[in-house]
């Protein structure tokens, strides 16, 4: 700032003419051209003909920062008394005023300031802030389930405020902002910081914010290390049906899972346990979920050899239970997905443990064998991102063919989709909804003129803000459409009225595609590096449409505009998914079956024969710290060509002041 324009606003101070806001910014900027000094002149102006305005305590104090900074200690002391005089509750200027007689050589003045300043504020003590911070989280739980969602992340953020190492709390936090599509998603403040951030996400949503499978690795075990924790009591250490060497019949194979009813994971395996060789398995379905009933439910009921609801057992009795079934092998369908049961899986109730189906992603636990792939999720090349021992299915996910499908089939105008349009479409979860995939998106509307995109409902807010993206791109906000939810087999009946599905990165979508793949609508996907980004790639692989399965965010986009230009070639795409329906690998679920018990049985040998796998947690503290250092919400990791190149720079520039210990990943 220049002479000129200091002495303009020394003019309109004098005249009562400048504003708080504009004698801030005037002041900092005095004190950016000549140092802190210089701002001094404009407040003593200010402070001298504005004595009844109601702000008067905040500019002294301003004016009192500067003061002080520059040695004039008398003054500042003088004005911030003066700070305290106007506005008691002014707490800033009680601890300021206490460092100003600490420097002045009075520290029991100084005290006596800040013992003043605690006699003002209520009581703060372990048990109070305990007490505040539990109202608050409750607070926002209701608030949450209530679907008011922007209040329930305000009182998390107030409770994070007074205390950041409450893991629980900020995994809601982070989940809440992404439900909402608030981006950055990582948006650290003066008392969380950025690590604190990444480091306390849950799973799920480090699956959804980076495409990193190395960082996923890291956060499983972190989040197992310090969610789940070490067993409680009742560990197994003695399984019967190892014991007895099981030379002949069925293998007793458990299903754990919470989610057996009308959830996705119900969906897609309600026709597995029927179809199984009961020569080569027993089901036991245990079921650790709400008891909410339904035909879906009692239809799997009636397809396993034994159905057992573990609902009321702990931990470990649930586990006693399952070691006196004699279960050789357990696989759990839930991972770390709401309602799951890892505790009871940490503490061995089998001798073979399999992570398979209900988490989309390594687990990074010391008790979990197997994870269930195929060849184009898990690549062999990517095994090193897997704690588990990865194990292959010719497609990854099972389907159920005998879903129900009302036989009310909506039309467009009912939908609010307009009749002649190309309509895109998404069903993911707004969750998985990222900056860089709405960008796409509107790239795509805005290159094919008068198409839309219909996207599932979610929180008001995510809505709005969807749509004002769309309107600041010049984009109208009625192009984005959105679906209110439904019944699954009403939801199912309105998918043809779509043209193509849109996939969402890195969270793409499992059993959503199912769903739209075996409605007949065609989509398209940019696989990634990590789990959840590969799934839809694999499931249109094997419905046979593999072209449909991009590499580059740029290749998404131009294929994307190239179908919505031309209907005619996206509807030959249903003509060959509706030909290939009963044929195809994905909607083979006999075949899937077969190839599990094969999978099975592998494992069961390999128990045996003393070859059961150990999880490789070498290191994963190490790999979480050096992920940490990548801001996801500011530079997507398909941007990064070389992604093992820059872990492993990382690695080394850590290892020359902190030698990382050899391991069979990156580093070594």
């Amino acid at each position: 700032m220049n002479g000129d324009i200091l002495a303009a606003a020394i003019r309109r101070a004098e005249e009562r003419d400048l504003s708080v806001m504009d004698l801030i910014h005037a002041a900092e900027a005095a004190a950016a051209a000549g140092g802190p000094a210089a701002a001094l002149p404009l407040y003593a102006a200010w402070v001298a003909h504005n004595a009844d305005n109601p702000l008067l305590y905040a500019v002294l104090f301003n004016q009192c920062v500067i003061l002080s900074a520059t040695g004039r200690l008398e003054e500042a002391r003088a004005g911030l008394e003066r700070a305290i005089a106007l506005n008691p509750d002014f707490l800033s200027a009680h601890i300021n005023l206490g460092h100003v007689l600490e420097r002045l050589g009075s520290p029991a003045d100084a005290v006596m300031r800040w013992t003043d300043l605690l006699n003002r504020l209520a009581p703060v003590t372990g048990s109070a802030v305990a007490h505040k911070t539990t109202a608050l989280n409750q607070l926002a739980r209701v608030l949450e389930e209530s679907h008011q969602d922007e209040p329930a992340e305000a009182m998390l953020h107030q409770s994070l405020d007074l205390d950041r190492n409450q893991r629980e709390v900020l995994q809601h936090y982070v989940a809440l902002r992404q439900r909402q599509c608030e981006w950055p998603v990582v948006r650290p403040w003066d008392r969380v910081g950025r690590e604190a951030l990444v480091a306390g996400m849950s799973p799920l949503s480090m699956a959804a914010w980076a495409d990193d499978p190395m960082l996923h690795l890291a956060a499983a075990w972190n989040y197992n290390l310090r969610d789940v924790g070490a067993p409680g009591p009742g560990l197994v250490t003695s399984h019967w049906a190892a014991l007895e060497g099981q030379g002949g019949g069925p293998l007793r194979v458990g299903y754990l899972s919470s989610d057996l009813r009308d959830h996705a994971v119900g969906y897609l395996t309600a026709e597995v346990f029927g179809l199984h060789d009961r020569g080569r398995v027993e089901v036991y379905a245990y079921y650790c979920g709400p008891r909410l009933g339904g035909a879906l439910q009692e239809r799997i009921k009636g397809t396993v050899d034994h159905w057992l609801d573990i609902g009321d057992l702990d931990d470990a009795a649930a586990a006693r239970r399952i070691a006196d079934d004699g279960i050789q092998i357990l696989v759990d369908l839930n991972g770390y997905t709401r309602d799951g049961r890892t505790k009871l899986v940490a503490l061995r109730p089998a001798p073979v443990i399999v992570n398979w189906l209900g988490y989309p992603g390594t687990m990074g636990s010391p008790y979990h064998h197997y994870i269930i792939a195929d060849d184009w999720i898990i690549p062999p090349d990517d095994e090193i991102f897997y704690s588990e021992t990865v194990l292959r299915l010719p497609c990854y996910q099972p389907n159920d063919r005998q879903r129900t499908v009302a036989a009310d089939r909506p039309t467009r105008a009912e939908m609010g989709l307009p009749d002649d349009a190309m309509v895109f479409c998404c069903f993911n979860g707004l969750h998985k909804i990222t900056r860089f995939t709405a960008e796409r998106w509107l790239t795509v509307l805005e290159r094919v003129p008068g198409s839309v995109l219909w996207l599932l409902s979610g929180a008001p807010g995510a809505e709005a803000r969807l749509r004002d993206l769309a309107t600041a791109r010049g984009i109208a906000a009625e192009r984005l459409v959105f679906a209110e939810k439904m019944a699954n087999a009403r939801h199912l009946a309105r998918y043809p009225l779509a043209d193509l599905f849109l996939d969402t990165m890195p969270y793409g979508a499992h059993t959503t595609a199912s769903d739209a793949l075996w409605m007949g609508v065609p989509m398209l996907t940019l696989s990634g590096r990590s789990f959840a980004s590969r799934v839809c790639g694999s499931l249109l692989r094997a419905a046979g449409l593999p072209e449909l399965v991009c590499a580059t965010p740029g290749e998404y986009v131009d294929r994307a505009v190239a179908l919505g230009r031309d209907r005619a070639r996206t509807a030959r795409y249903r003509e060959r998914l509706a030909a290939r329906r009963e044929s195809c690998a994905l909607f083979d679920t006999p075949g899937l079956v077969r190839r599990l018990e094969d999978l099975f049985e592998a494992m069961w040998d390999d128990c045996r024969q003393g070859r059961l796998p150990v999880p490789d947690l070498a290191n994963l503290d190490v790999y979480l710290e050096t992920g940490m250092t990548h801001d996801h919400d500011a530079v997507e990791a398909t941007a990064i060509p070389d992604l093992r190149g820059w872990w492993r720079d990382r690695l080394a520039r850590r290892h020359a002041w902190r030698p990382v210990p050899a391991d069979r990943r990156l580093w070594g």
